[in-house]
């Protein structure tokens, strides 16, 4: 019998296909892409409470389903699928209340009637999520506990799946993502935050952006003047790319891998390495408007901004964590890092440009510990119940980021840093001045040790499958619409199309394109206002009806 193991990200889907008997992996499949419009989690509850949480999840079953099917075994043979992600990937999953992680004020959430949602451990038959004669109905399916409201099974997953629970020593845990979630460890008590960095930390938002998978250029290195591209090869591992000259885009010497485009830790290293060398001078302006990395491959200002954005609002989040716990700068040993950006960044590169806090004496590097935890439970590496009260006994203080006034301060100054060029001394003297310590310059090298090879450490004897198109469309139809087409000309992401139907005019959005409500550009683009993106359902699902 088979088992899978299920990672909801917030930036795409993954699945490896386990053998129960032998504990083996079989095989990895990925999306590129989330299948909901939007970059980030705001954006996907966002939609969901837009067009209805049915929907939602339809578009998210449907996905996984597809990924399924690149798996070519009999899905009456999947016994158990052990699900983590964050809190609002799992509730669209399941299909259940999701208002209350819209609304955190408590009188709201009391006028909805949506007080105290659990959201522990749940157990479901197959045809409970995918509905009948799916081929999964007796499948047993494990979605992993949260922590509390805020705090999800891939928190859980990221504190178990390091050395974060047993430390004694104060330590912060970060998921780096398009969610960036984290925890700081001191004595008995934990704190917890999550950052919305946006899509560009895992290079997405990017022009030219991906995520990591086969042909991602995932670090850069100074060599003989020049840079040494670094390029996951087709098992994910760092391979040999292009020695490029990345102001005039000369390539020096071919390399052995080909590189395809660039993902988050690639920009991160790319920026630093800028920045160190003197080549960008004042952020985010760079010489001739862009780095050249590979053929058709570059960082734009543009690029370097959105990518600072998604840096500053983890670094606003490390500070607020220490300060908010009152912890000394100095008093942080451990920094470890998990997830996909967390494996293949350069930390000590990061760490420069404040991805991981600069005065951390030792950074332990992790791989997609939200997996790793589901495959656990899937070959029984531990108990349900040892999971369950674990979640149960962790009671962690929680700080909400958008309605606290330290990171609010220190996130402003990282506005003004990474789009202003606003110089380093007087970033400190606006934290003096709001009351908050300086950041102490780079003075010495922290201990680096890197756990895994690669986030995935085992993709299966069979390798990764990666789907780049989803099939599915979500239409609206577009009232006085003059079929000018400006909002396909427009849309940034070429997500959209304006469709005649039976007498009637559409804009069909591919989803899992779509930017949904953080960009609305087709909205502001037409000229006769025909386009609300309000009325929004999914049309199409493998060619068939969705609703």
């Amino acid at each position: 019998m088979y088992g899978i193991a299920l990672d909801l990200g917030t930036s795409g889907f993954r699945l490896q296909l386990l053998n129960i008997g032998t504990g083996n992996t079989i095989k990895t499949v990925m999306t590129m892409k989330h299948p909901l419009p939007g970059g980030n989690v705001i954006d996907h509850l966002g939609f969901a409470i837009q067009v209805g949480e049915d929907s939602a999840h339809k578009i998210i079953t449907h996905t996984i389903c597809k990924m399924l099917d690149e798996l070519q075994v009999p899905l009456t043979m999947i016994s158990k699928i052990a699900v983590c992600g964050n809190p609002i990937q799992l509730s669209l999953f399941q299909n259940i209340e999701i208002r209350d992680l819209a609304y955190a004020g408590k009188n709201m959430q009391k006028r909805l009637g949506i007080e105290n949602v659990k959201r522990g451990m749940m157990i479901y038959k197959g045809y409970e999520i995918f509905g009948n004669d799916s081929g999964l109905d007796e499948c047993e399916i494990i979605v992993l506990p949260s922590i509390e409201h805020e705090i999800g099974a891939d928190a859980l997953a990221m504190m178990i799946k390091t050395d974060f629970i047993e430390q004694e020593d104060i330590a912060i845990v970060t998921d780096y993502g398009t969610n960036a979630e984290m925890a700081l460890k001191i004595g008995d008590r934990i704190v917890t935050c999550s950052a919305a960095a946006g899509p560009a930390i895992e290079g997405q938002g990017i022009r030219c952006g991906m995520l990591a998978s086969p042909g991602a250029i995932s670090d850069v290195n100074e060599e003989h003047s020049y840079w040494r591209i670094t390029v996951l090869d087709e098992d994910m591992k760092s391979g040999k790319g292009d020695l490029i000259d990345p102001i005039t885009g000369s390539i020096v010497e071919k390399g052995e891998v080909q590189s395809r485009g660039i993902t988050g830790t690639g920009v991160i290293s790319a920026i630093s390495l800028a920045v160190s060398t003197g080549i960008i001078k004042k952020l985010p302006e760079i010489p001739n408007g862009k780095l050249v990395l590979g053929e058709n491959i570059c960082l734009t200002d543009k690029d370097i901004a959105e990518a600072g954005k998604a840096i500053g609002a983890i670094r606003a989040a490390h500070l607020t964590l220490l300060i908010e716990s009152g912890v000394k700068y100095e008093d942080l040993k451990y920094m470890y890092m998990s997830g996909a950006s967390g494996t293949y960044v350069d930390a000590e590169k990061g760490r420069k440009i404040g991805l991981a806090p600069i005065f951390t004496q030792k950074i332990i590097q992790f791989g997609n510990t939200s997996l790793e935890l589901a495959k656990d439970i899937i070959l029984g590496n531990y108990e349900l119940k040892e999971i369950e009260d674990l979640a149960e006994r962790i009671k962690a203080d929680h700080i909400m980021l958008a309605s606290n006034e330290t990171f609010k301060n220190i996130y402003a100054c990282e506005l003004a840093y990474w789009t202003e060029g606003m110089q380093y001394e007087t970033y400190n003297y606006f934290l003096e001045a709001y009351g908050m310590p300086r950041l102490p310059d780079v003075t010495c090298t922290p201990s680096i040790q890197h756990r895994v090879s690669k986030d995935i450490e085992d993709t299966g004897y069979e390798g990764i499958r990666i789907i780049k198109d989803l099939d599915m469309i979500i239409e609206e139809k577009s009232h006085g619409c003059m079929q000018c087409r400006i909002c396909e000309r427009e849309c940034p992401e070429n997500a959209l199309q304006v469709v005649p139907k039976n007498g009637d005019i559409y804009v069909d959005y591919t989803a899992h394109l779509c930017l949904g409500i953080s960009c609305k550009r087709c909205i502001g683009v037409c000229p006769v206002k025909a386009i609300k993106y309000r009325h929004i359902k999914p049309v199409s699902i493998g060619g068939l009806p969705a609703v």
